[in-house]
C-alpha cells in the first residue's frame, strides 16, 4: 500500500501539482492570521457561540472570521454567487443557453460569477462592518468603508487562489480552500479533548468511544456519498452503409445524495438567522423566538430535519433537469428497457429520483444530527464533528483522490485506490 502511494510522487506533473497546492494552503493559512486594521478582536470573539450563524461561517473560514482577518469572509461570496446563478438558470433563458454552449458558455458564466461575487462581497462586507460596528475602534464612514474594502480584497484574493489551485494544482480549488479551513480546526478539537481528560470531565473510555463513532460515521458518509442507482440504458443499433453503429448497453448513474451538502447549509442558515439577528436587536419578541430555536431544542431539531428534507428535494430538482436528460437520451438513440422514449422516460426517471432522493434526505438529516448524537453518547461537548463539515471534508477528499488516482494510472497503469 505504501509503495502504491509512493507512485504519486514519482509522477513529475502530479508532484508539482501537490507542491503548488500545499504552497497555496500555506498562503491561505497565513492570510487567516493577518488582522483587519481598526477592529477589536476581543469583541468579535464574544459573538461566536454555538447558536450563531457566525459560528457556521467561521468554520468555513478556518477561524479567520473569529480573528476578523483579511480572509474573514472566506470564499462564501463566490459560493453564494455560483448558487444564485445556478438557481437563476431555471428562470433566465440567457443563463440556460450559456449552460448548453460548452466551453464558451462556461467562460461567460464564470466571468459573470466573478463580477457578481465582487458585488455580493462588498455588500456583505458593508453589512458585516455595520453589524459589528461596536468592535470598530473608530466607527466613522471612512474607517468602516476601508474595512469593507479590505474584506472584499481579501475574499477576491482567496477566489484567485482557488482558481490557481484549480488550474495549476490538484483541481477543485474553491472546495479545497473550504476543506483546508475545516481541517485546520482539528487541532482545536484535540486540544479540547485533552483539556477534558486533564480536568477529569471524561475518561479514556469516552475518548475511545468517540474515535470509534467518528470512524463509523466517516465510513457511512463515504458509502452514501459514493452510492448510485444504475438505471440501465440500451442504445439502438443504426446501420449506415455497410457498417452498424450503436447497439451497446450502458447505465445512467443517479446519485443517492445528488444535492451533496447544500441542503444542510441552507437549513442551518435559515435556523441560525433568528439567533444572529437577536444579538443585534433588543426586541423581546425576537429574542424569545430565537430562544425557541436555540440549537438542540426539540423544535429546532424537528424544523432542522424538515428543512433538510425540503431543501434536498428542491436543490435536486433544480440541479437535475429530468426532461432535458430524457430528451438527450432520445436524441442519442438511448432508451430504458421496457420504457418508451420521451415523456414516459421522464416520468420513470422522476419516479426513481424521488425515491432515492428520500434516502439521500434521510441520510443528510442523520449526518446533520450527528454532533448532538455523538455528544450525548460520549459526553464530549464543544467539538463539531459531523454535519456540514464532515460532508464537505469527505466529498472533497474523495474527489481529490480520484483526480490523483487518474494521473497515477496514466503513468503506472494502477493506482492506490482499491
Amino acid at each position: 500500500m505504501l509503495s502504491e502511494f509512493a507512485n504519486v510522487f514519482k509522477v513529475p506533473e502530479l508532484r508539482r501539482k501537490i507542491c503548488f497546492t500545499l504552497a497555496m494552503f500555506a498562503m491561505f493559512r497565513m492570510g487567516a492570521h493577518i488582522p483587519v486594521p481598526g477592529v477589536d478582536p476581543k469583541v468579535i470573539e464574544q459573538l461566536f457561540n454555538s447558536g450563531s450563524l457566525f459560528g457556521l461561517l467561521d468554520m468555513f473560514s478556518g477561524g479567520a472570521l473569529s480573528k476578523f482577518s483579511i480572509f474573514a469572509m472566506s470564499i462564501t461570496p463566490y459560493i453564494n454567487a455560483s448558487i444564485i446563478l445556478q438557481l437563476l438558470k431555471v428562470v433566465v433563458p440567457t443563463l440556460e443557453q450559456w449552460s448548453k454552449e460548452g466551453e464558451e458558455g462556461f467562460k461567460k458564466t464564470n466571468r459573470l460569477t466573478r463580477q457578481f461575487s465582487v458585488f455580493l462581497c462588498f455588500v456583505q462586507a458593508l453589512g458585516m462592518v455595520y453589524g459589528l460596528r461596536m468592535a470598530v475602534s473608530n466607527p466613522g464612514i471612512g474607517p468602516m468603508l476601508l474595512i469593507a474594502l479590505t474584506l472584499t480584497a481579501g475574499s477576491m484574493l482567496l477566489m484567485w487562489i482557488g482558481e490557481q489551485m484549480t488550474a495549476r494544482g490538484l483541481g477543485n480549488g474553491i472546495s479545497l480552500i473550504i476543506f483546508a479551513g475545516i481541517v485546520s480546526r482539528v487541532p482545536d478539537g484535540l486540544q479540547i479533548i485533552i483539556q477534558y481528560l486533564n480536568a477529569g470531565t471524561v475518561n479514556l473510555v469516552n475518548v475511545i468511544l468517540f474515535a470509534a463513532l467518528a470512524l463509523a460515521v466517516i465510513a457511512f458518509v463515504v458509502v452514501i456519498t459514493e452510492g448510485i442507482r444504475k438505471v440501465p440504458i440500451q442504445y439502438a443499433k443504426r446501420i449506415v452503409g455497410n457498417k452498424s453503429y450503436g447497439g451497446s448497453s450502458s447505465y445512467l448513474p443517479l446519485k443517492i445524495n445528488a444535492a451533496n451538502v447544500m441542503p444542510v447549509i441552507f437549513a442551518s442558515s435559515v435556523l441560525m438567522f433568528p439567533s444572529t439577528i437577536a444579538q443585534f436587536v433588543n426586541v423581546p419578541a425576537v429574542r424569545q423566538f430565537a430562544e425557541y430555536l436555540r440549537w438542540g431544542t426539540p423544535l429546532q431539531t424537528t424544523l432542522y430535519v424538515i428543512l433538510i428534507i425540503f431543501f434536498t428535494y428542491f436543490y435536486t430538482a433544480v440541479m437535475l433537469n429530468i426532461p432535458d436528460l430524457s430528451e438527450s437520451l432520445k436524441k442519442n438513440g438511448g432508451f430504458i428497457p421496457g420504457v418508451r422514449p420521451g415523456q414516459p422516460t421522464a416520468d420513470y426517471l422522476d419516479y426513481v429520483m424521488s425515491r432515492i432522493t428520500l434516502a439521500g434526505a434521510i441520510f443528510l438529516a442523520i449526518i446533520a444530527l450527528t454532533p448532538n448524537i455523538v455528544g450525548w453518547i460520549t459526553h464530549i461537548e464543544g467539538i463539531y464533528f459531523g454535519g456540514t463539515a464532515l460532508l464537505i471534508v469527505v466529498g472533497v477528499a474523495l474527489e481529490t483522490l480520484k483526480q490523483a488516482e487518474s494521473m497515477v494510472i496514466m503513468r503506472h497503469y494502477h493506482g492506490f485506490m482499491k
